[in-house]
């Protein structure tokens, strides 16, 4: 495992395409939830002190990572649709239930992928080696090419990171138009899409 910091930064090189899905003011929103999220399958630290698992153990593991995004995807979709509907700062004029539960669902996996991800690239060299496909294959997924405490990475990583999401986000236009987007059409998409571009 790599240490926070390149957690976060590895979840935000996951988190990059959500310019092409969201739309500006969207892709920032969900890149703040990707690096909330991140940290998810950490969760067994804390759930160690009252349950038999292990760190790199069940919550290490795609099945794990999923499941709870789509659980907490459809409570979201169920319970949050109305109040992001009345949130007067968020621009749209109407948010769909549909949308709510991918943006939360897209965030949580994307962020729980990309810790599996860092974790397989880093264990073990401090922690235990993950086991990310169980139940389906149960073997231990070993690369360990990067060193827990190294500096160079954890914080390249994210000054790479960072770097790409400022690129981005300077971007006036982009070129997937979704369902999913969030918020009302900028000035230049609208322009672009009078050019005939889109």
């Amino acid at each position: 495992m790599v240490d926070v910091t390149g957690h976060l930064g590895m979840a935000l090189l996951f988190a990059a395409p959500a310019w092409l899905v969201w739309g500006r003011r969207g892709a920032l929103a969900f890149t703040a939830f990707t690096l909330v999220t991140a940290m998810l399958p950490d969760t067994d630290l804390v759930l160690q002190q009252f349950l038999p698992i292990t760190h790199h153990g069940v919550t290490h593991t795609l099945v794990f990572v999923v499941v709870t995004s789509i659980l907490v995807g459809a409570v979201a979709a169920r319970y949050l649709t109305d109040w992001f509907n009345d949130y007067r700062r968020i621009r749209s004029t109407r948010i769909a239930a549909g949308t709510v539960f991918v943006f939360a669902t897209g965030g949580l996996i994307t962020g729980g992928v990309s810790h599996l991800f860092a974790d397989v690239l880093s264990a073990p060299d401090i922690a235990a080696p993950l086991s990310p496909f169980w139940p389906v294959y149960s073997e231990p997924v070993i690369v360990d090419v990067i060193y827990y405490a190294s500096p160079v990475w954890n914080f390249g990583l994210l000054a790479v990171a960072v770097g790409l999401h400022l690129v981005l986000a300077r971007r006036e236009r982009y070129p997937l138009e979704t369902r999913y987007r969030i918020g009302d059409r900028t000035e230049s998409d609208t322009r672009y899409r009078s050019r005939g571009n889109d």
